[in-house]
């Protein structure tokens, strides 16, 4: 039997990158799944990508930074496939590679009302049904940058801030519902190349980091493959009764193998530069 055979799954975020490998993943396993994106065209572009398994994938357009709109995905989800068993909170930006003081207010609230309140209001909608219809449900919070220790994210500040703020109100809302059947946990996918840390128009700043920015990226950028198979895991029967998780794709153990494995890469021409 698959890992996820007749579960619901919300992905918010996942018509590319992260959120998208987790979708097949996902549905590879079983699950039936529910992709968003705040643009119409997005989502009916990845819906494509499911075209021998539409009857298991529901496509919704949803602005993650609209309570109202996160509710309406909820909804609709249950109205498609009858209940939902796993929420996934995807959905990120990032602010302009630039400092403080260059910054845009406007766009650097933007990520957080995005990434941080997006986060909020996907753990609020989903524990609210699981709590009132199922009283039990799983959902899972993507770090990143800056929720690590020492990972302090220079000239990305919003976006560092926000994964820092997103595992602190993970473990916080955890711990809230420790007596309750829900399975609260968060995932750090690593490092993936994804259009956040792929701009087409660099700033300044980033033309001074790009040497060293894309050695580390060569070094340790893998693809979204592995975070979907822990978001699997996470989301399957190993979780049931588990609260408070937290799984890293690139944990010490692996970070220590990329290490070690990148000269032979560079040598043999096998890293691994495609965007997500």
């Amino acid at each position: 039997m698959k890992r996820l055979e007749n579960r619901v799954a919300i992905i918010t975020g996942s018509t590319r990158g992260i959120g998208l490998a987790i979708a097949h993943e996902f549905v590879r396993e079983g699950a039936r799944v529910v992709i968003t994106s705040s643009r119409s065209s997005n989502v009916q572009a990845a819906l494509r990508e499911f075209s021998d398994t539409l009857d298991s994938v529901y496509g919704h357009v949803c602005d993650v930074t609209s309570y109202t709109e996160v509710e309406g995905l909820v909804d609709a989800a249950v109205r498609r496939f009858g209940a939902i068993d796993c929420f996934i909170n995807n959905a990120g930006i990032s602010d302009p590679f630039t400092g403080v003081c260059q910054s845009d207010p406007e766009l650097w609230g933007k990520v957080i009302d995005t990434n941080l309140k997006g986060t909020y209001y996907g753990s609020r909608a989903a524990a609210r049904y699981f709590l009132a219809h199922q009283r039990r449900g799983k959902i899972i919070n993507l770090a990143g940058s800056g929720s690590d220790k020492g990972s302090n994210t220079p000239f990305i500040s919003a976006y560092g801030s926000t994964k820092s703020a997103i595992a602190r109100f993970t473990f916080a809302m955890a711990e809230e519902y420790r007596r309750t059947t829900l399975s609260i946990m968060l995932l750090h996918p690593g490092l993936v190349r994804t259009e956040i840390n792929s701009p087409d128009d660099p700033t300044p700043e980033l033309q001074q980091q790009l040497s060293t920015f894309h050695t580390i990226l060569d070094i340790f950028a893998q693809s979204p493959d592995r975070a979907a198979r822990y978001a699997v895991r996470m989301a399957s029967s190993w979780s049931d009764g588990k609260t408070g998780i937290y799984l890293s794709a690139l944990d010490a153990k692996r970070r220590i193998q990329m290490l070690a494995s990148y000269p032979f890469r560079a040598m043999l021409k096998s890293i691994d530069r495609r965007t997500y």
